[in-house]
């Protein structure tokens, strides 16, 4: 892999100008030329002339939604868009990106990972394809749809958001018992088990999954109670549409056994945590602190959960966490909507108090046609970048660690920790 993009490194430095820089330019340069593994993406496969734009970079693409007030960097005209464009093609031309794709054809998605030195992309797609593949990409598939074996009337019913989701979830859903052999969910909840969630993800991990991805906080809270078995099996036995207080004790089951089958594969459990997109998500049941009885729970300490986008707002409380032997989290998307200033002070809070679980992110993604996976990963990788190095300055400069061991901070979080945790 090449280093990274020139451009993005001088970007880096010029940041640094100034009497008593920010980020000490050594540091900065250092951190620029770090092959990084970047633990949350969606990054969108190239597709031939005449074939159906690629869906599959999302289960719930968040373009099915009501419109919101857009933060700032989402939004049309963004200087933060226009600079990395400029990046990555020279020029704002929206011209510029197509020549690329075309001259590069299926080499152009690692060719976008080498412009903002990412080494390997985890990337969450329902499927993986040409032009996205090992070893650069390694797949994080979505298991929300397991969830919900019964039909989700109440449940969508609540705003037109988690109506358009739902709708996607059925699909997937259908999907996965087709590829199980059969045509709707089995008649006994011990056959649904055995039949449709256990193979699927077993055929997820020998596909290369590394992970499964739950975007449960857009659909319900993420309070997952512990639930006995006969309950879960009289609910499901029901096989009817269900209130969501009557729905949720199945829910919760079948969330802890999905984790704990996870934990036998070999596959960590990703989770969003953070304030998500659209005027309805829900951000209280998006808390981190709500899954403590998850990390909690003897049956599940061989499962690693990684609690994605750093939970923001709740990023003290999902601090505290860090101290479960089975919790991760990575600040993906937080280097897109919150500026490197402040993405730097909670950089620091997590690495002054358990470094070895912090993880480098993105969230590439392919936003709009401005704001593609490839702009929003070049604008998040140099963001995410300089917080970490003002953050390491930071904590250099008042003697809390010595200039070795800023270097090798750096380097945990922008690849060493996701390389143990995955054995990548």
């Amino acid at each position: 892999m090449k280093p990274v993009l020139p451009a993005l490194a001088l970007f880096l430095l010029a940041a640094c100008a100034g009497d008593r820089p920010a980020a000490d330019p050594g540091l900065t340069s250092e951190i620029a030329r770090i092959p990084a593994i970047d633990n949350h993406a969606h990054p969108v496969r190239v597709t031939a002339p005449g074939e159906p734009a690629d869906r599959f970079f999302d289960a719930l693409p968040v373009d099915n939604m009501e419109p919101q007030s857009d933060p700032v960097n989402l939004r049309p005209g963004a200087g933060a868009t226009l600079d990395a464009a400029r990046t990555l093609y020279g020029t704002t031309d929206p011209s510029a990106k197509q020549r690329a794709i075309q001259q590069r054809g299926a080499g152009y998605p690692s060719w976008v990972l080498d412009q903002a030195g990412i080494e390997v992309m985890l990337a969450n797609r329902v499927e993986m394809g040409p032009s996205i593949q090992p070893p650069r990409f390694r797949w994080v598939p979505y298991v929300d749809a397991l969830l919900f074996p019964l039909p989700t009337d109440a449940l969508a019913a609540r705003n037109s958001d988690r109506k358009s989701f739902f709708a996607l979830e059925d699909k997937l859903r259908a999907r996965y018992l087709r590829e199980a052999g059969l045509s709707a969910p089995p008649a006994t909840f011990a056959e649904y088990l055995l039949r449709v969630v256990t193979p699927t993800l077993e055929r997820h991990r020998q596909g290369g999954a590394v992970a499964e991805k739950f975007e449960a906080a857009y659909l319900r809270s993420l309070a997952f109670d512990a639930v006995d078995r006969a309950t879960a099996d009289r609910i499901y036995l029901r096989r009817a549409a269900l209130s969501e207080a009557e729905y949720k004790p199945l829910q919760d089951y079948l969330f802890r056994y999905i984790a704990a089958e996870c934990g036998r594969l070999g596959m960590a459990v990703h989770l969003h945590t953070m304030a998500g997109a659209g005027g309805y998500f829900d951000v209280a049941g998006a808390n981190p602190l709500n899954l403590e009885p998850v990390l909690d729970d003897p049956a599940l300490r061989h499962t690693n959960f990684v609690m994605i986008h750093g939970g923001w707002p709740f990023t003290r409380e999902i601090t505290a966490l860090l101290t479960k032997p089975n919790a991760w989290l990575d600040f993906s998307a937080q280097s897109l909507s919150l500026s490197p200033a402040i993405l730097a002070g909670i950089l620091r809070e997590w690495l002054e108090y358990v470094p070895e679980k912090v993880m480098f992110a993105t969230d590439a993604y392919p936003y709009s046609d401005e704001l593609g996976w490839e702009e929003s990963l070049a604008l998040t990788s140099r963001a995410g970048r300089q917080a970490l190095a003002i953050a390491l300055t930071a904590m250099l400069r008042d003697g809390e660690i010595t200039r070795a061991r800023a270097s090798e901070l750096a380097r945990m979080v922008l690849r060493e920790n996701a390389k143990k945790l995955y054995g990548i």
